[in-house]
């Protein structure tokens, strides 16, 4: 499997239309690759709460005319990171679009986990319920975004349906840029799968942003990371080798906890 990470720089003097146009540039020239990948939040900065309001959009609006569009122009799986959604209820969502090479919808994901501590995101925005996996031809994909990265068990659940890489969009800040990679690191080697991981580049409201993008394998092994500024990072791997180390180091056969629920 191909593979592009796509580190866009989010940059507060452009405009959102003229982000998407950007962005759906850059989609279609990672053509021949199997799965591109775009960061949280990236038509307005993940840490830019003022500007989610405006920005909103309906789960197929402006950003997902551009993206099934992008999608199909480069014949690719995309998943498209995630916009700022007004959903039919009026809340505003933290909200992923997975679209197929024929430029489909194949999945949505409501962000869970909502990072502010009570302000920012936490407040602003509604949470997610429901895990969400996306079946490719040869692997299944397991989607979650940025601080949901600190919850093991959202990961397990995207596992236990199936799924052999996770993908986590982000909007990770600098200054915690080293729980960025350990977190990956974490989930790879807990899930025995691969870890691709999309940050931003660039600042966002005052918070400069961490970059580096990661690829990790199975066994915890870093294949590709990126840098501090916008880039493709571009990686080669076999989704087989998901089945080929569970065989060879069966550790989740051997979970206890969280495989029934609690007695008494």
């Amino acid at each position: 499997m191909r593979a592009s990470l796509i580190q866009i720089a989010v940059n507060e003097d452009e405009t959102v239309e003229a982000c998407r146009v950007r962005a759906a540039a850059l989609v279609r020239e990672q053509a021949g690759a199997d799965l591109v990948v775009l960061p949280e939040l990236w038509t307005t900065g993940a840490f830019a709460f003022e500007e989610f309001d405006a920005a909103a959009e309906p789960l197929r609006g402006p950003t997902y005319e551009a993206m099934a569009k992008a999608a199909s122009d480069a014949g690719v799986w995309l998943h498209a990171g995630s916009v700022p959604e007004r959903g039919p209820d009026g809340r505003l969502y933290n909200t992923s679009l997975v679209f197929s090479p024929a430029g489909d919808l194949t999945a949505s994901y409501r962000k869970i986990h909502r990072f502010g501590f009570d302000k920012g995101e936490a407040v602003l925005m509604g949470a997610g319920r429901e895990p969400v996996t996306v079946r490719l031809p040869d692997t299944t994909l397991g989607v979650a975004t940025c601080y949901d990265l600190r919850f093991p068990e959202l990961f397990r659940s995207l596992v236990d349906a199936g799924a052999e890489i996770l993908v986590v969009p982000a909007g990770w800040p600098e200054r915690r840029r080293a729980h960025w990679t350990l977190l990956a690191r974490a989930r790879a080697v807990e899930n025995q799968a691969f870890v691709l991981a999309c940050g931003t580049a660039g600042t966002h409201a005052g918070v400069p942003q961490a970059g580096h993008s990661i690829v990790v394998d199975p066994w915890g092994e870093v294949l590709a990371e990126a840098g501090a500024d916008e880039e493709v990072l571009a990686v080669e791997f076999d989704p087989e080798r998901v089945a080929r180390t569970r065989e060879q180091f069966p550790a989740l056969k051997d979970r206890v906890l969280g495989l029934e629920p609690p007695r008494g």
